[in-house]
C-alpha cells in the first residue's frame, strides 16, 4: 500500500502514528501533554534586507515527528506526479515551484529566466506565517488528491503548526506550503501563459520574466512619474490576494537586460551564473586559507533602520567548503545543459576547490587518514579495526561501556551510481575534484597531486599521516611508478611503509608465502570459504559471475553482517604497519623534509 493511499484510509490516531512510524502513546503525548514551549526553540536572526526573521525550531521528537511526516508528504506529491504525469524535468513547462522540493533548487528556479528582457521579481508578506492551522487542516480535508478524514486532516495540523501556524524551522512546513502555495501557482502560471511570460516560485520568492518589448502591465507597471519604479499589476495582486497571501510592497524590482540580472541570488543575463563579488570573496578566503591556516567570513546587515554593516568573524572549513561546493554546483548545471566543452582539464574554479579540498581533508586533517583502493577495503580495515580495538589504541578507542570508537578516518570513495561515470561532470565532488574513484590508477594520480600542491600550503599542517594502502601484487605497478618519479626510488615490495612527502606514506600489504598480496588474503581460510547464494568467492576482478562471487558480495554480504563472527588475527599485519606509520610521523612532523621542492617539482605536470 502505497503512503498516499495509507494516510486517506487512516481514520486514527494510531494510523497516522504506524504511518509515521511512532508509538500512538509518543504521538499523543507529544501531540496533547507537552507544552509548546518545551517543543520549539525560538531564536532571531538577521534579515539582509533588515530587521530579524523569527525562527521556531522543533527539539527532540517533535522535529523526527516532522521530518517523518515530510517524507511522507513528500512521497505523496511524487506519486500524485506520477499518476497525473507531472514530469519532475526542470526543464519541462510544468516546472514551477523550486524551493524545497526534490530535484529543484535556486539554480533550477533561476534556469527558466535566462536571457530575458525583462525579469521582474516580488516577495510574500510573512508567507509561511499566513498559511494558518485552518488553512492545513482545510487543505487536507478537501484537497482532490488528498481528501483526509477530519481526525486525521486535524493531527496532521497539529503536528505541523506552532502557534496556530507553520513555523518557520520545522522540517514539514516547506513541503505543506509548497502543496498550499500550489494554488497559487496554478493562478499565476495561467496569468504568465496569457501575457507571455515565464513565472516560478522559490518559496515565498516570485519571478517573471519575458522577452516582449514592452512589460505586461497586468502582471507590473512603473509608478507614476517613475518610470523605472515598478509595482505590482492590478491582475496579479488580485490573484496573490485570492490565493490567501499577500505582496510585500517594499520587495519588488524589475532589472533590465542592460544591467546585471539576478533570479534567487544566480546572475541569469546569459547562463546563470554565480555573482563575480562572490567568487572573488572565496577565492581571496582560499588563498588566505592556505597560507595562515584560518580566514574570515564576512557578510552585511541592515537593520531597521536602513542603515548597512558588515559582520567580521573567524571562518569555519565548513562554511568556505558550501560556499566552494556552491560555486562547483552551479557551473556543474551549467555543464549538463550547455554543449560539452572538449578536454578534461579542470577550470581554475576546481582547481580552486581541489587545493581546498586537499588542504582540509589531508594536509590538515585532524586524525590520521586510511585511503584504501576501493571502499570494500574500507569495510575490512573497519572490522579488522574493532575486532582488535584493545590492541591498537593508536586506531581506536574502547570506553568504559565497551563503544568502539576509530580514531582514525577512512577517506571514503563515491557511491555506486557516481562510480559509473568517470568524466569530471559526473560523481561526488571530492572524488570527482580529486580524480579519487577508487583503484591504483586513482591512488597514484592522488599522490602526483598531492605532492604538486603541498608546496603552495604555507599554513601550519600535516600534523597526522595520510596512510594509503595498496595491494602488493601486480596491480601495484602504477602505484609503485608514482612511487619512483617522486622518490627516486623504486619500491621492492619489502618495505613495511615508505615515505612519499610531508605526511604522505604508502603502505602496502605484506608479503606472505607468495612474491604477491591482496588485502583478501589476510582473511582467515574458513572465511575465504564462505559462500553466497551457493556460490564460491572469487577475489580477482575478472571472476565469472555465474558460477562465483566477488569482493562486493563478499565485503557487503559476508564480512559486514558476520563481522562479530570473524577471525581478524590475520589483520594484525597491517594494523601493526598502520601504527608504526604514526609513530614515525609523530617523530618527525615538525621536520620540513628537504626533498620537498624536488618532489614537488616531480609531481608537476
Amino acid at each position: 500500500m502505497s503512503q498516499l493511499t495509507a494516510l486517506k484510509s487512516a481514520s486514527t490516531l494510531h494510523d497516522v502514528a504506524a504511518i509515521l512510524g511512532f508509538k500512538p502513546s509518543a504521538l499523543s503525548y507529544l501531540l496533547y501533554v507537552c507544552s509548546e514551549a518545551t517543543k520549539y526553540r525560538t531564536f532571531d536572526i538577521p534579515k539582509r534586507s533588515g530587521g530579524t526573521r523569527q525562527i521556531a525550531a522543533p527539539v527532540g521528537p517533535l522535529k523526527l515527528l516532522q521530518r517523518r511526516l515530510a517524507d511522507v508528504l513528500q512521497n505523496c506529491v511524487d506519486e500524485i506526479n506520477r499518476t497525473n504525469k507531472r514530469s519532475d524535468d526542470d526543464k519541462q513547462p510544468d516546472c514551477i515551484a523550486h524551493g524545497f522540493k526534490r530535484k529543484r533548487s535556486i539554480i533550477t528556479n533561476a534556469r527558466q529566466h535566462r536571457n530575458k528582457r525583462f525579469v521582474f521579481n516580488l516577495d510574500l508578506e510573512d508567507f509561511f506565517g499566513t498559511i494558518n492551522f485552518g488553512r492545513v487542516r482545510g487543505f487536507f480535508l478537501k484537497d482532490k488528491n488528498f481528501a483526509l478524514q477530519p481526525k486525521v486532516a486535524t493531527i496532521l495540523a497539529q503536528i505541523a503548526c506552532y502557534q496556530r501556524a507553520l513555523p518557520q524551522g520545522s522540517p514539514c512546513s516547506p513541503v505543506i506550503s509548497n502543496l498550499i502555495g500550489h494554488v497559487l501557482d496554478i493562478h499565476l502560471v495561467r496569468l504568465a501563459t496569457l501575457t507571455g511570460c515565464t513565472y516560478t516560485r522559490y518559496a515565498d520568492d516570485l519571478t517573471f520574466s519575458t522577452n516582449k518589448q514592452a512589460f505586461p502591465s497586468m502582471v507590473a507597471r512603473s509608478a507614476v512619474g517613475n518610470e523605472h519604479v515598478w509595482e505590482p499589476g492590478k491582475e496579479l495582486g488580485r490573484l496573490v490576494t485570492k490565493s490567501g497571501f499577500a505582496i510585500n510592497t517594499n520587495k519588488t524590482r524589475m532589472q533590465y537586460r542592460d544591467s546585471r540580472q539576478e533570479v534567487t541570488g544566480l546572475v541569469v543575463n546569459s547562463k546563470v551564473n554565480v555573482r563575480q563579488e562572490y567568487r572573488h570573496t572565496v577565492r581571496a578566503m582560499v588563498h588566505r586559507l592556505l597560507s595562515t591556516g584560518s580566514f574570515d567570513f564576512e557578510y552585511t546587515t541592515t537593520d531597521s533602520a536602513g542603515v548597512k554593516s558588515t559582520i567580521k568573524t573567524l571562518g569555519r572549513l565548513t562554511q568556505l567548503h558550501g560556499m566552494l561546493a556552491f560555486i562547483d554546483g552551479v557551473d556543474l548545471s551549467n555543464k549538463s545543459v550547455l554543449p560539452k566543452a572538449s578536454g578534461i582539464s579542470l577550470t581554475s574554479k576546481e582547481l580552486m576547490y581541489r587545493r581546498f579540498l586537499l588542504y582540509k581533508d589531508f594536509y590538515a586533517a585532524t586524525t590520521p587518514i586510511v585511503m584504501c583502493e576501493g571502499k570494500t577495503d574500507n569495510v575490512y580495515i573497519a572490522h579488522a579495526i574493532r575486532s582488535l580495538a584493545t590492541l591498537y589504541p593508536k586506531l581506536a578507542t574502547v570506553g568504559s561501556s565497551g563503544k568502539i570508537t576509530l580514531t582514525i578516518r577512512r577517506f571514503k570513495y563515491p557511491g555506486k551510481k557516481t562510480r559509473k561515470h568517470q568524466s569530471r561532470n559526473a560523481g561526488n565532488s571530492t572524488g570527482r575534484i580529486l580524480g579519487v574513484n577508487g583503484g591504483s590508477n586513482d591512488v597514484g594520480n592522488f599522490m602526483r597531486t598531492y605532492a604538486a600542491e603541498i608546496g603552495r600550503f604555507r599554513a601550519p599542517g600535516k600534523l597526522h599521516p595520510i596512510i594509503v594502502l595498496i595491494d602488493n601484487d601486480s596491480g601495484a605497478a602504477p602505484v609503485y611508478n608514482t612511487i619512483q618519479r617522486l622518490t627516486g626510488t623504486k619500491p621492492t615490495g619489502t618495505e613495511p611503509f615508505i615515505h612519499i612527502i610531508g605526511n604522505l606514506y604508502v603502505v602496502p600489504t605484506p608479503l606472505l608465502t607468495t612474491k604477491a598480496s591482496m588485502i583478501e588474503d589476510f582473511f582467515d581460510s574458513a572465511t575465504r570459504a564462505i559462500q553466497y547464494k551457493g556460490k564460491p568467492f572469487d577475489p580477482s576482478n575478472k571472476f565469472d559471475s555465474k558460477t562465483h562471487y566477488g569482493k562486493a558480495d563478499f565485503a557487503y554480504k559476508v564480512v559486514q553482517p558476520n563481522a562479530d563472527k570473524i577471525d581478524f588475527n590475520g589483520f594484525k599485519a597491517i594494523l601493526d604497519r598502520f601504527s608504526d606509520v604514526i609513530d614515525q610521523h609523530a617523530k618527525t612532523h615538525n621536520a620540513v623534509p628537504l626533498s620537498i621542492p624536488a618532489v614537488a617539482a616531480a609531481a608537476a605536470p
